[in-house]
């Protein structure tokens, strides 16, 4: 089942529940979110409201609308406040370039050459026509112990991002995996040596919400140690 996500489905939803003015205000769909839109969600609700989206509609994502997500995700929790982060917005060819990175990979297991350009081609026009890819990257640090907290805490920045998404009526897919060290992968982001991808999100206005997945209670996954 598939629940309407829609700006104007999602704050009836909400104003069913506390009947406050940004809840009510259904018509906030255009660009830039305002202050009042991102407070209109408690961050309990954001996580059990968050999902990863895999189908958005069409309507492109704009940069006052990233910026801020971005200034939530630098927010996280981070030891030695070495701030690690770093974040790249891919436009159209960067996603393109990193998508027909991807294909190549995936084509690498059909043996038909034709097949094996479809997938490739299929790969890199999914991510050229997403309505927004950020790729997030860690600074290595030389102590094994330091580049341990950074990779963490840069993870915390992502899980703040897309909190920060679903406040603002967005929603994200994360993705990491091999290819994040694949030489054409890094250069369609462009990240330098120095630096290591750790996941890429795509970001957009979802066309629809999936229901949550099962997951074991935490009373389960729990020890209190006296």
């Amino acid at each position: 089942m598939v629940t309407d996500a829609s700006p104007a489905g999602k704050l009836a939803g909400t104003a069913e529940r506390d009947g406050s003015p940004a809840a009510i205000r259904a018509d906030w769909a255009t660009p830039p979110v305002s202050d009042e839109i991102l407070r209109s969600m408690t961050i309990l609700e954001a996580l059990e409201a968050r999902r990863s989206i895999k189908e958005f509609t069409g309507r492109a994502i704009t940069r006052e609308e990233i910026e801020p997500l971005l200034e939530a995700a630098v927010q996280a929790p981070n030891h030695r406040l070495t701030q690690p982060w770093r974040f790249y917005v891919l436009g159209p060819e960067a996603r393109r370039a990193y998508g027909r990175a991807l294909g190549a990979r995936k084509a690498k297991k059909i043996d038909d050459p034709v097949a094996a350009e479809q997938v490739v081609e299929k790969v890199e026009g999914k991510h050229a026509a997403l309505p927004a890819m950020l790729a997030v990257s860690m600074v290595l640090d030389d102590n094994p112990e330091v580049r341990e907290e950074d990779y963490a805490a840069t993870f915390m920045a992502i899980e703040n991002l897309s909190l920060a998404a679903v406040a603002a009526g967005l929603g994200t897919h994360l993705k990491t995996g091999a290819v994040m060290d694949d030489p054409r992968a890094r250069a369609a982001v462009g990240v330098p040596e120095r630096e290591r991808i750790v996941a890429t999100l795509e970001l957009g206005e979802p066309a629809g919400v999936p229901d949550p997945k099962p997951r074991t209670s935490a009373t389960e996954l729990t020890t209190w140690v006296p």
